[in-house]
């Protein structure tokens, strides 16, 4: 569509019309592994299941800790904190997961590293005390080169890794992934949306995903789960947490000839997993940035904005897994990504009239701290304002996330798609008028040029919103 055509229909639907109005953790698997009969000899039932029983048992809750003990380690950064947990998980004094506040049980476990050490047990480390845990578990975690890190996928969970032993590191489906050169070693975070799903529900899902797992120890709690078995020719270890209804894991999975090396870190690993940390004291070496994408072909092409996916270390499609980028175009502010593996979307129809009124309405996933970690698509109503070069600006700030997302005219037919402006600008110190949008007519010309003939139609809001997905981007 050219310019000068949307300046007429601009001018003409804007002289017949007034301005609008805006509008914790249970017991870990490794430690739970029963150990097997001898050889020819069966264990009888009843003892067995006492057993089991007394295994499952929660232990008894540790000593309440003193204010002075409180303020002792409130008084240090989270970091920190979580290192002290980390030394004391491999020191062998603290069993479960890291607590960011420093509580009872990690205060006990001070204790217990005091009183083996000849310390005064008095809960609260001393500079040199430190020192000497640091120092004693330096050269066990050196050795698989032990590293507390974030997961870039999620903003503040936190996990520690082997390092040396799963050196690549890349972007999963649901999280981020570590893995070994080969893949004999696989350590992967997850999150689950409950959408009004409870645990237990959770719990039995994941014990037949994928179809080939054969879980041999299992445990949940009202807040969380553990599972383990065998996963094809691999072991497995699940470990998940329940808060405000999302669900968050982590699974390591390893070889069976790996088991040696393996078994005595998987403690390590799921007590080091800090799921629900504060987003906001993440590193901002690495930031995570939301938009939303359109779907222009079944086989999993996407248009959303350009620099969305500029500098990404990854960019992931909620729901569908990674995807690369194809195309770009820097004059329109396009790109076009591919989503790994993707069959039978649902692509959206393009229309080739311009809008016959100034009234739109702009389909987009607002970013999740907008919506408690939901991906819901929703709508914004916006008024066409005028033409700025090859930009149709709009009198709306469209809510962080909406970049790349649609504009739909009167009539429900896809317009145009969201551009940068609308979402660099959007929050409290948005100035009305900024925002604006690609129309169809430059997507389609881009998309050509990049080998992709869109569907043509007339379309609709229920179409346009069937074909909206969340782009994620990892920076580097």
């Amino acid at each position: 569509m050219r310019v000068v055509a949307w300046v007429t229909v601009i001018a003409l639907a804007l002289s017949s019309q007034v301005q609008a109005q805006p509008e914790i953790p249970a017991a870990s698997p490794a430690a739970a592994k029963a150990k097997a009969a001898p050889k020819g000899k069966a264990r009888p039932p009843k003892k067995a299941a006492a057993k089991k029983e007394k295994k499952d048992k929660p232990a008894a809750p540790a000593p309440a800790a003193t204010p002075a003990q409180r303020a002792a380690y409130s008084s240090l950064p989270v970091s920190e904190r979580l290192a002290i947990q980390s030394d004391l998980i491999w020191s062998g004094d603290l069993t479960g997961a890291v607590d960011p506040d420093f509580g009872d049980r990690a205060i006990a476990a001070v204790r217990s590293f005091q009183k083996r050490n000849k310390f005064e047990e008095t809960g609260i480390l001393t500079d040199e005390q430190r020192q000497t845990l640091a120092t004693a578990m330096r050269r066990r975690k050196d050795y698989n080169g032990w590293q507390l890190v974030e997961d870039t996928v999620t903003p503040g969970v936190r996990l520690g890794i082997p390092a040396k032993l799963v050196p690549n590191a890349e972007i999963g489906t649901t999280g981020s992934r570590w893995s070994s050169a080969r893949g004999e070693i696989q350590i992967e975070t997850f999150r689950e949306k409950m959408a009004g799903a409870t645990l237990q529900e959770l719990f039995e899902e994941m014990k037949k995903r994928p179809s080939n797992r054969r879980v041999e120890v299992s445990a949940i709690t009202a807040s969380s789960f553990t599972l383990s078995g065998m996963q094809g020719l691999k072991k497995f270890h699940v470990r998940a947490f329940l808060k405000d209804n999302e669900a968050r894991g982590l699974t390591i999975l390893f070889d069976q000839a790996m088991e040696t090396i393996m078994l005595p870190l998987v403690d390590n690993i799921t007590g080091a997993y800090l799921p629900f940390g504060d987003p906001a004291s993440a590193s901002t070496s690495r930031r995570v940035e939301y938009g939303s994408g359109i779907v222009v072909t079944p086989n999993g092409h996407v248009v959303t904005e350009r620099q969305l996916t500029d500098d990404c270390r990854g960019i992931i499609v909620a729901g569908l897994g990674r995807a690369d980028r194809v195309a770009e175009d820097s004059g329109s502010d396009l790109a076009l990504i591919r989503i790994n593996g993707a069959r039978s979307l649902k692509p959206v129809p393009f229309s080739t009239d311009p809008p016959k009124s100034t009234q739109l309405t702009l389909v987009g996933i607002s970013e999740p701290a907008a919506q408690a970690g939901a991906r819901q698509v929703t709508t914004v109503p916006a008024k066409l304002r005028g033409v700025d070069g090859a930009r149709v600006l709009l009198d709306a700030v469209p809510a962080r996330g909406f970049v790349g997302g649609a504009a739909l005219d009167g009539e429900g037919r896809l317009a145009g798609m969201i551009d940068v402006s609308s979402a660099s600008v959007a929050g409290p110190a948005a100035v009305a008028g900024q925002a604006s949008f690609v129309p169809t007519a430059s997507i389609r010309k881009f998309l050509e040029g990049a080998g992709i003939t869109p569907l043509d139609g007339r379309g609709d809001l229920a179409a346009a919103k069937n074909a909206l997905v969340r782009v994620i981007c990892v920076r580097k």
